[in-house]
């Protein structure tokens, strides 16, 4: 299995909240661009599809884990300690290679900022709702 597809699987795998479309604020239709009287539900602020709350799910991992240390919402070798992963170069390369990277592959700031970026895109493409603290 690629180390993509077990970030997607320990995330996407793990029980915890999905994004519930009732739960989401109600906004007046005035103020929505909608009839006035009428509401409408307003998006939650996240980008990707309406499947597994990765934040609120990466919260949930890090609480049962009691590691307040690690700093998973922006370094990809935090995020992949958080799921129990192996996060030596010789894996983030390979997770570079597979996702497309075309830098070099030595570890660099660079390449792993834009390996945690590129995974949180990934994440969102595949169905999971990934909030854009985490995109950036």
């Amino acid at each position: 299995m690629s180390i993509f597809g077990k970030i997607k699987d320990a995330i996407f795998g793990h029980k915890t909240a999905t994004v519930d479309p009732a739960s989401r604020p109600q906004i007046p239709a005035g103020m929505a661009g909608g009839a006035p009287g009428e509401t409408t539900t307003q998006p939650a602020p996240t980008i990707g599809g309406t499947g597994v709350d990765v934040g609120q799910t990466l919260a949930d991992i890090a609480t049962q884990k009691n590691n307040p240390d690690l700093n998973y919402k922006s370094s990809i070798v935090d995020l992949m300690k958080l799921l129990g992963m192996d996060s030596s170069l010789d894996n983030r390369k390979e997770l570079a290679t597979e996702l497309g990277y075309t830098g070099e592959k030595d570890g660099s700031a660079e390449m792993n900022i834009w390996l945690h970026k590129e995974v949180m895109r990934q994440l969102a493409a595949n169905g999971g709702t990934v909030p854009a603290s985490l995109m950036d």
